[in-house]
């Protein structure tokens, strides 16, 4: 066969799949994926990894990990991956969380430059293999496909609840920590959104938007004193209901936990939510 057959049956070959791909939606795709395509569209399995490694070479599509794909340019409907639709297929189980999902919810107009997930999963990224970085002492280590910056935060298998199947895209539903579940992580970690000030402008802003009887279940839930106190104390700052407070305050707790746990050990202390409240100025009050 000449090379110039060769070539045109290869392109021939790339229209049939990518076409594929957009008529199933397919922005991510398995080895496994692509083996039923190929199958399907008269390209030989022999071919397959050939045939892959083409499609990546032209910018077609890349190689997210061994095994799994994602499409890049244009296919038959313009399509382009989410890097939601990647981050969520990278890592499964996972789902959306932290900034991004705040973003997502409309609960901040900041925009991370880095796409957060929660896992209960031990992620390994290619800068904790021996080989993977030539950086030393990363702090973050972080997943790198086609520029885009995604990180896995571990949880608990106990802790991976409040999760809501959505619509990224026409073609792509994903996992993401859902409105409620979203805020709680704020309390779990204020230190990741930029300490407790930061936290209490959003809850200000948007209390009005939140589920209070499922945030607080969601707390009682979660089984970590700290995080139901420093709720607790929040909410009764905010004037939430009484009644909604009750669980929170319900909750045994020994000595005191720090409101902010990323300041100083000072400030005054709130002996009905066993909180020491070490922010300044006025949010203190």
């Amino acid at each position: 066969m000449s090379r110039s057959m060769q070539n045109g049956e290869r392109k021939n070959y790339r229209i049939k799949f990518l076409k594929s791909l957009a008529e199933e939606g397919l922005t991510v795709f398995s080895t496994s994926d692509a083996r039923r395509i190929a199958e399907e569209n008269g390209i030989p399995g022999t071919y397959l990894n050939r045939f892959l490694s083409f499609l990546v070479r032209d910018g077609c599509i890349t190689r997210i990990k061994r095994g799994l794909f994602a499409c890049l340019g244009p296919l038959s409907g313009d399509i382009q991956v989410h890097p939601f639709v990647i981050a969520t297929n990278l890592v499964v189980p996972s789902a959306i969380s932290h900034w991004s999902a705040l973003n997502h919810h409309g609960l901040t107009e900041q925009v991370s430059g880095v796409v957060i997930s929660v896992t209960p999963k031990n992620v390994v990224t290619p800068s904790m293999r021996p080989y993977g970085s030539v950086e030393k002492n990363v702090r973050r280590h972080l997943w790198l496909v086609e520029g885009v910056r995604f990180e896995y935060k571990r949880i608990g298998r106990e802790h991976f609840f409040g999760i809501e199947e959505v619509w990224i895209d026409q073609y792509s539903r994903i996992p993401i920590t859902d409105r409620e579940r979203t805020v709680l992580e704020l309390f779990v970690s204020p230190k990741v959104f930029g300490g407790m000030g930061e936290v209490l402008g959003i809850m200000e802003e948007h209390l009005s938007s939140l589920n209070m009887e499922k945030l607080t279940g969601y707390a009682c839930r979660y089984g970590k004193i700290a995080l139901a106190k420093r709720l607790g104390w929040v909410l009764e700052r905010l004037s939430v209901s009484r009644r909604l407070l009750d669980p929170l305050l319900a909750i045994p707790a020994t000595g005191y936990h720090l409101l902010d746990p990323s300041g100083q050990n000072e400030g005054v202390f709130n002996k009905r939510w066993n909180i020491r409240v070490n922010l300044g100025g006025n949010k203190a009050s």
